[in-house]
């Protein structure tokens, strides 16, 4: 084998080769603003999930003032998770084409034009503001790992605990407020989803200044580029890739039901809407904890395996007491998947990075994760809402649950191995 191919699994990537005016450049590109940066990947994370999280607290409110079944109620969150697959299929592309900066600001736009599309007096607004939701969503999510690749080599693993954590904190703030900002807004729900359009129209104007800075830098400063010689990592043809891409898909998939459902799942068992909605938010508080601490660890492991382990087993549990004891365990059913969830994310996400020789493979294996990933995910609410209205109970909706963590312990011990595609 060649040494200009010894980017395969198995082995650690040589060192990238670069002429001294590509060097400063890329740590020009690295060094400039940095705290203006680190302030643009936050308030770009803090929107990645809070216009899905939003929404799981209302459905019941939007179900009824479309007469929509449960099967209609659960495309609500399945139609922007269908689209975090769809939108992550160009995101590489467009990244390669116009650099990641220009594609996150314009993310951060359609973000808040598709959350206002959303609450628009129409059925079909609604699914479709779901479309460019869901899709500016994928811009982020797919981006995000190569960014942080290219911009933090050295930080990787600690750069995507800050990301998710602000990801998670946005979900967060958004479970939380949702029905007291229906109140205290008085215009309904449609109020309390449309506010957070703000919240994306200040994270783009935060990101403007990485893409003024963008146009004077050098591509080699803006995309990475792989090592003089190299030939680009064909992630769709490895097993790794595979593996750390059905790892995301399938904690996408529990991660996702339980966004779209938990609230749901206690208000069937006479819960309180505004109760259920405090817990959900507990939920997604408590994933914090996780998203932070699970990708430091995995940074300083040579093999992620017992993290893998850690984490399906805390969501599997956590939805084993939701089965049996729903309102009486909440609380604690809450706080255990909160923790498995947030760790969940973090190692999917970490993963990437670790397991990529180089920013560019990073953004394709982003790409794919993302993209297979969440085509699959959306699956998952889909599927537990059509269950669930056959069967009238969220028992075999959550057997089916307990079945995906069964699998996503098999293919991340695979993906948690001291490799790189």
């Amino acid at each position: 084998m060649s040494t200009g191919a010894r980017t395969t699994e198995g082995v650690r990537p040589e060192a990238r080769v670069r002429r001294p005016d590509e060097r400063a450049a890329a740590r020009r590109a690295r060094v400039a603003h940095p705290a203006v940066l680190l302030v643009g990947i936050v308030l770009a994370s803090l929107n990645m999930r809070v216009a899905l999280a939003s929404v799981a607290p209302l459905v019941g409110e939007m179900s009824e003032d479309f007469g929509l079944s449960s099967t209609a109620s659960s495309l609500v969150t399945s139609v922007p998770v269908l689209f975090l697959g769809v939108g992550a299929l160009v995101a590489p592309w467009l990244g390669r084409r116009l650099g990641a900066e220009r594609v996150l600001f314009g993310a951060l736009l359609l973000l808040g034009v598709g959350i206002l599309v959303r609450v628009l007096p129409s059925v079909f607004a609604l699914y479709g503001g779901g479309i460019l939701v869901g899709t500016a969503i994928a811009l982020l999510n797919v981006l995000m790992p190569g960014l942080i690749k290219r911009d933090f080599p050295d930080r990787g693993a600690a750069m995507t605990s800050v990301y998710t954590s602000a990801m998670i904190a946005g979900a967060t703030v958004a479970a939380a407020a949702a029905v007291p900002l229906e109140k205290a807004l008085g215009g309904g729900w449609q109020a309390s989803l449309g506010v957070w359009s703000l919240l994306a129209a200040v994270a783009a104007l935060a990101w403007l200044p990485q893409v003024l800075i963008a146009r004077g830098r050098t591509d080699h400063a803006v995309r990475a580029v792989p090592a003089a010689g190299a030939r680009p990592v064909r992630v769709w043809r490895s097993a790794l890739a595979w593996q750390v891409t059905l790892f995301m898909g399938l904690q996408s998939l529990w991660s996702y039901v339980l966004i779209a459902w938990m609230p749901t799942m206690f208000t069937d068992h006479g819960m309180s809407r505004s109760t259920a909605g405090v817990i959900f938010a507990f939920n997604n508080l408590i994933q914090i904890a996780g998203a932070f601490l699970v990708p430091l660890l995995a940074g300083r492991m040579r093999s992620q395996r017992p993290l893998v382990v850690l984490v399906t087993t805390l969501v599997a549990a956590g939805y084993a007491g939701l089965m049996t004891a729903p309102v009486q365990g909440a609380w604690l059913w809450s706080a255990v998947l909160g923790i498995g969830q947030g760790g969940a994310v973090g190692l999917a996400l970490t993963l990437i990075v670790l397991r990529s020789g180089d920013a560019v493979t990073a953004a394709r294996l982003s790409g794919m994760a993302q993209t297979v990933g969440y085509l699959l995910a959306a699956a998952g609410p889909l599927a537990a809402g059509a269950l669930h209205q056959a069967t009238g109970s969220w028992t075999l909706p959550i057997c089916g649950v307990l079945g995906v963590c069964a699998a996503a312990l098999a293919v991340g011990l695979l993906a948690a191995r001291d490799r790189t595609v």
